[in-house]
């Protein structure tokens, strides 16, 4: 009966591995939109927080 759940548990885990290393439609669009250097999302087409400081 334990062998039989820790398995499940087991192919459970598995899949939701496979599901999360999985690149999902629109996923380069998202990482274009942060800024190369603080890592922030840039909302708009200007210059990023970061930039306009200093």
């Amino acid at each position: 009966m334990y062998f039989k759940l820790i398995t499940l548990f087991l192919v459970a885990m598995m899949v939701l591995a496979f599901f999360g290393k999985l690149r999902f439609p629109g996923q380069k669009k998202i990482e274009a939109m942060k800024c190369p250097k603080c890592g922030r999302y840039r909302i708009g087409s200007g210059p990023c927080r970061c930039e306009k400081r200093g």
